[in-house]
């Protein structure tokens, strides 16, 4: 998607590429991060909804009616104190019903292509990683949950993994600057190490004040092979996950298993520079 901060506009888009993936086959379908708003800092305070807003409700009602899953990609939520705002995915089963949110946890706060972003300006840090099943056809599915920036960070995903996550979930407005070099061995990488299916769906193109995004939406396997990935523009991509192949994976090739954390000793932290 090309979302800006027209949220009618980004709804009817949302709701037609949906609309288009359903009829395709589609039985998880995954939207971009903010995929409802993308504008300026002042815009998506002031677009910020709970959760039980008009925007998830409006998922509800295409999961239920198409009978699918959906990654409701991330909105900026406005958490119950009024006050606080989150950025926020939610996964949507095909009854409606919300089944997990995750608010983002890494926080864009970066200076990229001459550009300064300050996520955290707007948007408080989550605390808790999320994972959850989810009901797919006629079986289940181990999701974990992540957004976008977290991708640079392994620890989230090999904790997912751990816990049984078979796929993980990365909705995204990559960066333009980052995105040609970055995001596809990021995703890749999280896939591999993991042996985890990996759906990330993106922003692509120009929203105000300074939003260009990478686009290239993929799913990758546990291989780390692209199953499917968007060329450019509006539009939807699909694949079939094949949970055999990575269970035959995990057995002989047992890099979970495998593990030693007892061994793992971690440093002492770095202060991060402000």
């Amino acid at each position: 998607m090309n979302s800006t901060a027209d949220k009618p506009a980004n709804l009817a888009t949302a709701e037609r590429l949906v609309r288009a993936a359903a009829a395709d086959g589609a039985e998880l379908i995954g939207l971009p991060e903010k995929w409802n708003l993308l504008g300026p800092p002042e815009e998506a305070r002031a677009g910020a909804e709970p959760l039980d807003g008009p925007t998830l409700a409006a998922v509800a009602g295409w999961a239920r009616e198409l009978g699918v899953a959906i990654l409701a990609g991330s909105i900026v939520e406005a958490a119950a104190d009024g006050e606080t705002r989150h950025n926020t995915s939610v996964l949507i089963a095909s009854d409606g019903e919300q089944l997990a949110a995750y608010r983002k946890i890494h926080m864009f706060d970066v200076d990229v292509g001459g550009v300064s972003y300050r996520e955290s300006e707007v948007e408080q840090a989550g605390e808790e990683l999320v994972s959850t099943t989810c009901g797919i056809g006629a079986g289940e599915l181990e999701v974990g949950l992540t957004i976008c920036y977290d991708v640079r960070f392994p620890e989230p995903y090999r904790i997912l993994a751990v816990r049984g996550a078979c796929l993980f979930t990365v909705p995204a407005a990559f960066t333009m600057q980052t995105g040609e070099g970055h995001w596809e061995v990021l995703l890749r990488t999280r896939a591999i190490e993991n042996q985890a299916f990996v759906l990330a769906p993106g922003q692509i193109g120009k929203a105000p004040p300074h939003y260009e995004c990478w686009g290239h939406s993929m799913i990758i396997d546990p291989w780390g092979r692209i199953l499917a990935e968007a060329e450019g523009g509006e539009c939807f991509v699909a694949a079939d996950l094949d949970l055999a192949e990575q269970e035959r994976l995990r057995v002989e090739l047992p890099n979970l298993a495998n593990r030693r954390p007892g061994t793992y000793l971690w440093p002492e932290p770095m202060e991060a520079r402000t």
